[in-house]
């Protein structure tokens, strides 16, 4: 299992491998929203995050159907909405609950070095993108085993598993490496808010525009 400490990024990257692989070969776990145990919290948000990219990934290739059909296309679209929002929101939910156990801990130490540099990607965003990457390697994986694939597109999908599996061993690395510098105090990070205007119907003039016009007069 994995808990916040000892943080591991290649063991967090496994986890979303065998979730991905699961949740494709069990339809009954597919539509399972349980996401795990209530000790282990930063667990569950990052299985629930990577959930909200699986369900994004899926919802986004209805969409792309030749036979979709204008209602179908308006019915994905809200629902890619939603997920979109759900994968930022718990995204930012790993970073919370990680930023408040590295302030513990440093607090017991004296708190970080004054000259801590701020790092520019939260790994909560760096979690994210282990979670795409999870996604791809698993549906490129599926493209090298496919029946009856035309000629030349295992090798070219063999090519692009092993650019993919590149960039996350470089990924689990980068991200093992910023959190041991942030436990140690040399480094730091901040909880950047996404701030999506698009779901909100008092930012969004599609929405608060539309509700003013269908008031009667």
């Amino acid at each position: 299992m994995i808990s916040a400490f000892p943080f591991s990024a290649r063991a967090i990257a496994a986890f979303h491998d065998r979730s991905t692989a699961q949740w494709h070969q069990s339809p009954e776990q597919a539509e399972s929203r349980d996401t795990g145990s209530a000790e282990l919290p930063f667990l569950n948000s990052v299985l629930a995050q990577h959930r909200a990219n699986f369900d994004l990934w899926h919802t986004e290739d209805r969409a792309r159907a030749p036979r979709a059909t204008p209602e179908e296309i308006v019915e994905v679209k809200r629902a890619i909405d939603f997920y979109n929002q759900r994968r930022n929101d718990l995204a930012e939910q790993c970073d919370v609950l990680l930023l408040e156990q590295v302030t513990e801990a440093l607090r017991l130490k004296g708190g970080p070095s004054p000259s801590a540099q701020l790092h520019s990607e939260s790994p909560g965003l760096m979690i994210d993108r282990l979670s795409i990457l999870a996604l791809k390697i698993y549906h490129t994986q599926e493209e090298i085993d496919r029946p009856a694939a035309p000629t030349g597109h295992r090798e070219r999908n063999r090519e692009r598993l092993a650019l993919l599996t590149e960039q996350r061993e470089d990924l689990v690395q980068c991200l093992d490496h910023l959190w041991q510098e942030i436990l140690a105090g040399r480094r730091r990070f901040k909880i950047y808010r996404q701030l999506k205007m698009y779901n909100d119907p008092t930012l969004n003039p599609a929405i608060y525009g539309s509700e003013r016009s269908s008031e009667p007069r």
